[in-house]
């Protein structure tokens, strides 16, 4: 029976493996900013996802801790990037409107 979960949870690995190099090529060739954030929080969820997982293959439970700490990281970089986004955005749209003022 514990064969069988191995066989699952790497099967389940490969899979979101996978997942994570498609939000990384979506993050990289992403056509809008939002399209790149919304794939690097799919990438830190994901990534989170594994470790889980990987907690219960190797039976080693300080794992959920790197996870847990992982997603505060992870929280933190969108919210940073996202407020960076935010104000270049914001300036941009300053500096057309004082050139239409002009």
């Amino acid at each position: 029976m514990a064969q069988a979960y191995d066989i699952l949870y790497n099967i389940t690995l490969a899979i979101l493996g996978f997942f994570l190099l498609a939000c990384l090529v979506r993050a990289i060739i992403g056509p809008r900013i939002a399209d790149r954030l919304i794939a690097i929080n799919m990438m830190g969820t994901t990534v989170i996802i594994i470790v889980c997982i990987l907690t219960f293959l190797l039976n080693e439970g300080y794992l959920v801790d790197v996870a847990i700490i992982y997603a505060m990281l992870s929280f933190l970089a969108v919210v940073l990037l996202t407020k960076i986004c935010m104000g270049v955005y914001h300036e941009k749209n300053h500096r057309q409107e004082g050139k239409k003022d002009a």
